[in-house]
C-alpha cells in the first residue's frame, strides 16, 4: 500500500533531480520496489503532479510540471 510518505519521497527526489530517468528514480529510493515507484509515478502523472516523458525506446524521464501562467 502506498502512503503519503511514499508520495512525498518521490516528489522530493524528482525535485532534487529534475529530468531524471525513471530507473534513476528507482535507484534513489532503495527502500521502495520498482513497482511501488512506477505505480506512484503513474498516479502522480495522471493527476498532473509529475510529468513522465519518453526520451527514447524504453527510456522515460520524470520531472515536475512547469508552473502555470508566467509573465505577460
Amino acid at each position: 500500500m502506498l502512503t503519503q510518505a511514499t508520495t512525498d519521497r518521490i516528489l522530493e527526489e524528482v525535485a532534487r533531480s529534475p529530468g531524471c530517468l525513471l530507473e534513476e528514480l528507482v535507484l534513489a529510493c532503495p527502500d521502495l520496489s520498482w513497482n511501488q515507484v512506477f505505480v506512484e509515478v503513474d498516479r502522480l502523472s495522471r493527476r498532473g503532479a509529475l510529468v513522465l516523458a519518453m526520451r527514447g525506446p524504453g527510456l522515460y524521464t520524470v520531472h515536475l510540471p512547469e508552473p502555470a501562467g508566467g509573465s505577460a
